[in-house]
């Protein structure tokens, strides 16, 4: 009797750690295209990644770059201070999109032009994302906004 309690036991041990994995893996699966790496124009230009990877980069709207082309094409250069990629864009912009202010971009580098699939712009006159923060600090360019 006791053995027999001891062997379910572990079965249901065994079977919880199985349920467990098995969630786990199906988890990450699911994520995988989820997921998108931050990059910085420096970091993009000293290591280009492959044209089928999604990324994320940062930076400030070089200024004198913002060109709309015909419909709802848009071609800018994003720079750190350090480095410049251009990039294109076809969508509509974010309404606080602009020159000189704080920009993220989701797509592809493809040919030495980033691909953007979706373009976010700061929220209010003071916010800039964490890690375009870090990319311009880094390059020593960073300012901090007057209160």
């Amino acid at each position: 009797m006791k053995n027999l309690k001891k062997q379910r036991r572990i079965q249901v041990i065994a079977l919880a750690a199985l349920a467990l994995v098995v969630s786990s893996v199906l988890i990450g699966y699911a994520m995988r295209d989820g997921i998108n790496y931050f990059r910085s124009p420096s970091q993009v230009t000293e290591a280009p990644p492959s044209p089928s990877e999604v990324f994320r980069i940062g930076g400030l709207v070089e200024e004198g770059s913002l060109k709309r082309g015909q419909g709802e094409a848009v071609i800018f250069s994003v720079t750190d201070g350090g480095a410049t990629v251009p990039v294109t864009f076809t969508g509509v912009l974010p309404d606080l999109f602009e020159e000189n202010q704080g920009m993220v971009g989701t797509g592809k580098y493809v040919d030495g032009v980033f691909e953007a699939s979706e373009i976010l712009a700061k929220h209010d006159e003071t916010y800039m994302p964490r890690e375009v923060v870090d990319a311009l600090k880094e390059q020593g360019v960073y300012q901090v906004p007057e209160s």
